[in-house]
């Protein structure tokens, strides 16, 4: 029995140490993965943080050698250049989450100085394997302070760029900006759009060697093929004459109480575009603050309209081409045409008898007009259209622009829709289309092709200079000048006087159109849009000018909006360019110019002291020198009123 409780005992022992061993070897256990953590992390912190610092920053290296700087954009001057769309360099935030201690912590504080998510910054931060993680990019003065005042570890401030206008809405609608198109940032409207593909350049490459895990490996081969930086553009567009353009528009726009406006100035000889503006324009530094998308268009290439009577010279054009016509080929003026059952007459229902082709232009007649069109037929005039450019786009390296529409002279039996057509109404085109068929008649009779960009510098330093181009011969040099000397009756002795500038021969045409409507057939009662286009000097254009003011309520006609708008334009443009005058001038006659015109001054003359503003020197058109179109069907009712003066 001793024996038995003996060995009892024995293995009870056992049993006992066997036990103690196991606890001792799960503390030793314990002990050890603790020692490995802290080892980690003395290693990831203290032993490899300038690695790991040094990892981050060339991950931000790599990033800035795969992404392309995006070319600039300029407009020029009589001096050079002067940027309109840069780079601009400031501040992004970035993490390196193996530095960074408390990942809760530190993605409040980050978050309330960047007004950012905390949940977002808390799962990135809490990912010890990432090695950057980029956080906000461009970074105001207010927040790069604020994460410098953090000092937190694994939080770093890396320099990159934005674009940037200097001149803000100083031509938006030409420039565009770069904005986010669906995940990809991209220009939207503008050069910036049209261009995309040479402003963004070539992204870089990167080929790396990957371990099992499908992760990079830290030792494998590494190939980087860096990014190409992007061509920059310098526009035709003269900054200047575009700061000009923008103040007499917005002025003309409020002044006569219009809803908008469009103006283009145009070098004859070489297509290139002076100036393009627009109004209502917009900021593209803040452009995500434009309540209504319209404004990023660009009308003057985008909207096309029935122009009326400023389309009169180019029925005259045709005729004299076609040796239909000469300037003084007279017809009888009875006040009306009538045409498959409908009556076109004058404005004021006035008969004017015996006139001559340039009287048809100085009184604006639509019965003239119709008489030039009969005389060259249908197919003729369609062909002559078409050869000015009109139905069809001008291929301006500009997007979204219309071609307008011809569709009303599909038929070329429908004698009605011809009719009006020589006096601009039922057919459509834009004010690029218009100003680059003046631009034919001061050329000579040869079109050109509209020109924005004037060169391309390109990423490695060479530049690339737009030659001209000749689209074609549209009229003869002979049917251009017998055009240009009527369209000069028309500023001396017709609806053009406020267009004329002292010193200088000016040619030019108003056009007071009726706006389509867009509920109906017919148009919209009341409104209208009156239009000025012309050139100067004559004998050797230097420059065109479109101006396109829409819906005006403080005056009927053309001759009294678009008109003056245009004179003051032209003499900026002659005086800026020192163009030599060409005719004898007074001080009288320059006095007179400026009382005449003073949409410059018009924003102080509002501010008189009886607060009520002075516009005294406002001239308004009497309605003596202007035509419209009044269509009647066979029972006499008005069907519609179209003016066109």
């Amino acid at each position: 029995m001793p024996e038995i409780r003996s060995a009892k005992r024995n293995q009870g022992n056992k049993r006992h140490n066997f036990s103690d061993r196991r606890i001792y070897a799960l503390i030793f256990l314990i002990f050890l993965v603790i020692f490995l953590i802290l080892a980690k992390l003395y290693s990831l912190q203290v032993i490899n943080h300038d690695s790991y610092k040094a990892l981050a920053d060339d991950e931000h290296s790599l990033f800035k050698k795969l992404v392309p700087n995006r070319g600039e954009i300029y407009l020029e001057d009589k001096n050079g250049i002067f940027p309109a769309a840069v780079n601009k360099e400031t501040q992004m935030a970035y993490a390196v989450p193996k530095e960074i201690e408390n990942p809760d912590q530190a993605a409040q504080e980050v978050a309330d100085a960047l007004q950012l998510d905390k949940d977002d910054l808390a799962r990135k931060f809490g990912n010890q394997n990432d090695s950057y993680e980029p956080l906000k990019h461009r970074l105001g003065d207010d927040e790069i302070q604020k994460i410098k005042n953090l000092n937190l570890k694994g939080i770093h401030l890396a320099p990159e760029t934005f674009r940037y206008y200097p001149s803000d809405q100083l031509a938006a609608n030409v420039l565009g900006f770069l904005g986010w198109k669906g995940n990809i940032l991209a220009g939207r409207y503008g050069t910036e759009a049209s261009f995309e593909d040479e402003l963004k350049g070539q992204a870089g490459t990167v080929f790396q060697s990957k371990d099992a895990s499908g992760g990079w490996a830290a030792v494998g081969k590494k190939e980087i093929t860096q990014a190409k930086d992007g061509d920059s553009l310098v526009l035709t567009i003269d900054h200047n004459v575009q700061y000009e353009a923008e103040n007499l528009l917005q002025s003309s726009v409020d002044k006569y109480q219009a809803d908008s406006g469009s103006i283009v100035v145009m070098e004859p000889q070489t297509g290139k575009i002076l100036a393009m503006a627009d109004y209502p324009t917009f900021d593209p530094n803040n452009y995500s603050q434009v309540s209504d998308m319209s404004f990023y268009m660009n009308p003057a290439v985008s909207a096309a309209y029935e122009c009326g009577s400023i389309f009169k010279p180019i029925t005259m054009a045709a005729a004299l081409d076609s040796n239909k016509i000469a300037p003084d080929t007279t017809y009888t003026d009875t006040g009306a045409v009538h045409i498959d059952g409908y009556t076109i007459k004058n404005a004021l229902l006035k008969a004017y008898g015996v006139q001559t082709m340039t009287q048809v232009l100085e009184k604006s007649l639509n019965t003239g007009a119709i008489f030039a069109e009969k005389q060259i037929g249908n197919k003729n005039f369609l062909d002559y259209v078409k050869r000015f450019g009109f139905g069809a786009k001008t291929d301006i390296d500009l997007p979204g622009e219309s071609a307008g529409t011809l569709a009303n002279l599909d038929n070329v039996n429908s004698n009605i829709s011809f009719y009006t057509a020589s006096f601009g109404q039922g057919i459509t085109m834009t004010p690029i289309q218009l100003t680059a068929a003046y631009s034919a008649i001061a050329n000579d009779g040869e079109l050109m092709k509209p020109q924005i960009v004037d060169k391309i510098i390109h990423s490695d330093g060479s530049t690339e200079t737009i030659q001209p181009a000749k689209v074609r011969r549209v009229i003869s040099q002979r049917a251009a000048q017998e055009d240009t000397q009527m369209l000069r009756a028309v500023v001396t002795d017709g609806t053009g006087k406020m267009a004329d500038v002292p010193g200088y021969l000016v040619a030019g045409k108003t056009g007071t159109a009726q706006v389509a409507s867009t509920d109906s057939r017919g148009y919209a009662e009341g409104m209208t849009i009156g239009s000025f286009a012309g050139f100067a000097p004559m004998g050797d254009p230097k420059f065109v000018i479109l101006v396109e003011i829409v819906n005006p309520k403080a005056v009927e006609w053309a001759e009294s909006s678009a008109a003056p708008t245009f004179g003051e334009l032209m003499k900026f443009l002659l005086d800026y360019y020192n163009v030599p005058p060409t005719e004898n001038f007074t001080a009288a006659d320059l006095a007179r110019f400026s009382q005449l015109h003073n949409l410059q001054n018009y924003f102080l003359q509002s501010q008189n002291s009886d607060g009520t503003g002075d516009n005294s020197n406002s001239v308004t058109g009497s309605g003596n020198n202007t035509s419209g179109a009044t269509t009647y069907n066979n029972n006499g009712n008005n069907e519609s009123n179209k003016k066109s003066n």
